[in-house]
């Protein structure tokens, strides 16, 4: 029988002393690591130009606002709301969609923008963006770049019956010279 070369090695046989130092070793390397963090991550935005103010007053609430809509024995219902900040002051406004809460077809919308004083309890409306005697329904509505962004649907003449708005238009208010000035983005259409 031939003798091997080599010696037998010591280190290729495991005996628990080695997984004991093993586990000891990875141990120290965890708790080594968990002390060593990096600090928490900081980002922070260069103020340019155009960049908002950071408001740090709330948006005024809907609630208990008198609305100037004629609804007759039902009450006024605030159908949608975005917020922000659109005169550049600081501190946010509120952009509220409302109808009359008919119980039956479809009322009209209207759009106003609500303001609140820092001595005040109350909102206020300031502007209104839609009036409900355009006969326009809003299906989206936010406020992106200290502008107003909505979706109407309405009626391309009288005689068009309620049930089927035949026109789709997109609008953009901006607060500019003292007063929301509307334009229509581009991609605005017809239904």
């Amino acid at each position: 029988m031939q003798q091997s070369a080599l010696p037998e090695l010591a280190h290729t046989h495991t005996r628990p002393i080695h997984w004991v130092a093993t586990a000891t070793a990875l141990a120290g390397v965890v708790a080594l690591s968990s002390l060593l963090q990096p600090g928490p991550a900081t980002a922070a935005q260069a103020a340019g130009p155009d960049a908002e103010p950071t408001a740090t007053a709330a948006a005024p609430a809907t609630t208990d606002v008198a609305f100037p809509l004629e609804c007759g024995p039902v009450q006024a219902l605030v159908v949608k709301k975005a917020e922000g900040d659109l005169d550049g002051d600081g501190v946010p406004e509120t952009v509220a969609v409302v109808h009359c809460d008919a119980p039956m077809g479809t009322p009209p919308d209207a759009v106003y923008v609500l303001t609140q004083g820092a001595d005040s309890t109350h909102a206020r409306v300031v502007a209104t963006l839609v009036d409900p005697k355009a006969r326009n329904t809003v299906t989206s509505l936010s406020v992106t770049d200290r502008a107003v962004l909505a979706t109407l649907l309405g009626y391309s003449t009288a005689d068009v019956p309620s049930c089927c708005p035949d026109v789709k238009d997109s609008a953009k208010w901006q607060w500019k010279d003292d007063r929301f000035v509307r334009s229509t983005p581009a991609g605005a259409h017809s239904v």
